[in-house]
């Protein structure tokens, strides 16, 4: 039985690819009932996007990939041909009856169909609609397509992202996952809660803008404070930190680590156990404002003595006296970690014609209503009859009718 914290709901899902299907699986972990919308034939455009893709219960390839199962399970699929009248017909009367609609169409992409939210609120005045797009409903670029690699190079993150100038590799570098479209998709869940909470004072459902750029700016927190108060630009610092010194990587006898200090006594406290106490009463380093000012030369002293010891043998160190540290792993050695193990984070969902998918947690830990993993990414279509009948009281004869005119 379903008993999360969002059961009592109803979501419409007819965006693709991270974004806006990030949002629709946020609120399905949580408990909500959620019908992905997708096309006849070929669907979410992420299905493709491999390989990798999944194996059946042979270890053969399937036709899903792996991208597509990152951001859909706990949700129905649907597939509906949303540019027929009978099509928009059956988004209408699910509409009727949702709590919340997610799309990531262009601006006013789906006003051409009667699916917009000026048309949806005529039906059901309760209804949350969630918009996504690159640049937000207005100013001068709503009308153009954003994507994250140009948001994240457009909203200012590639510019502080990547190794100095004067070091070899110098030059701007986007972050190795879709993070606008990941952070786009938390702050639109946090969005619809907020507009949950409103509808169930006043009655009433609401909009949401949501842009990517608007989103990519707003993450750059620190960074564009530094800029706003301090008028200069952040550069690219490779794995330091603007604020903060020693917070980056160092080199050891046998790879690299992260240092992480972040206060004064915790400076102390490194020095002390790397064996140079002097280098913490050092005039130039006693703060952190002071290291700041001298990070080169700091920076430089303790490149020295990290190679003399293990990556291993400095975590043990450092851990012992309370200074942050940690290796820098590759996802092999993340699913491997005793505590990621711990927390269960690698998940198997069954799945009806593949045996099981791995998936990846959910980080929302609630200890009244926590996450129930479900159902596995579905196949495309998988749902269509059982949410036409079950849920709109279609017979059998009319989602036939609507399968043999290529509808559904």
């Amino acid at each position: 039985m379903n008993e999360g914290a969002l059961s009592e709901l109803l979501v419409l899902d007819l965006s693709r690819v991270l974004a806006g299907p990030w949002v629709g699986q946020t609120l399905a972990d949580l408990g909500a009932e959620v019908i992905k919308v997708e096309r006849p034939v070929s669907g979410d455009d992420t299905r493709s996007w491999g390989p990798p893709f999944l194996k059946d219960l042979n270890g053969e390839p399937t036709s899903e990939s792996a991208y597509f199962a990152c951001a859909n399970r706990n949700k129905k699929s649907l597939t509906v041909d949303i540019t027929r009248p009978e099509g928009q017909d059956v988004i209408r009367r699910l509409a009727e009856r949702a709590d919340i609609l997610i799309e990531n169409f262009k601006v006013d992409g789906l006003k051409q169909y009667g699916l917009d939210y000026a048309s949806l609120r005529k039906i059901n005045p309760r209804l949350i609609y969630c918009s996504i797009t690159g640049f937000g409903q207005t100013g001068p670029y709503a009308s153009r397509a954003g994507y994250d690699f140009l948001i994240q190079a457009m909203g200012g993150l590639m510019s502080i992202t990547g190794q100095k100038d004067t070091e070899p590799g110098a030059g701007p570098q986007k972050v190795g996952v879709a993070l606008t479209d990941i952070l786009t998709g938390l702050y639109s869940t946090v969005g619809i809660l907020a507009a949950l909470s409103h509808r169930q004072r006043s009655g009433e459902g609401q909009w949401l803008d949501m842009a990517l750029l608007d989103v990519q700016i707003a993450s750059l927190a620190n960074q564009a404070s530094n800029y706003l108060v301090g008028g200069e630009s952040p550069t690219r610092m490779g794995n330091a930190h603007p604020n903060i010194v020693p917070y980056q990587d160092f080199p050891t006898r046998d790879g690299y680590m992260v240092i992480a200090v972040g206060n004064d006594a915790q400076f102390s406290r490194l020095c002390l156990a790397a064996g140079h106490p002097d280098i913490a009463t050092d005039p130039r380093y006693r703060t952190n404002k002071d290291r700041v000012q001298n990070r080169k030369e700091l920076i430089s002293q303790m490149n020295a003595f990290t190679v003399t010891r293990s990556t291993q043998e400095w975590i043990s160190d450092l851990e012992t006296v309370g200074v942050p540290c940690g290796p820098i792993n590759n996802l092999e050695q993340v699913f491997a970690d005793p505590h990621v193990k711990a927390r269960q984070i690698h998940q198997q969902l069954e799945h009806p014609s593949m045996g099981t998918v791995s998936s990846v947690a959910s980080p929302i830990r609630l200890s009244e209503t926590p996450v129930q993993y479900r159902m596995a990414p579905p196949l495309l279509g998988e749902h269509t009859h059982e949410v036409l009948c079950d849920l709109l009281g279609m017979s059998e004869q009319e989602v036939s009718a609507l399968q043999q005119a290529g509808v559904v």
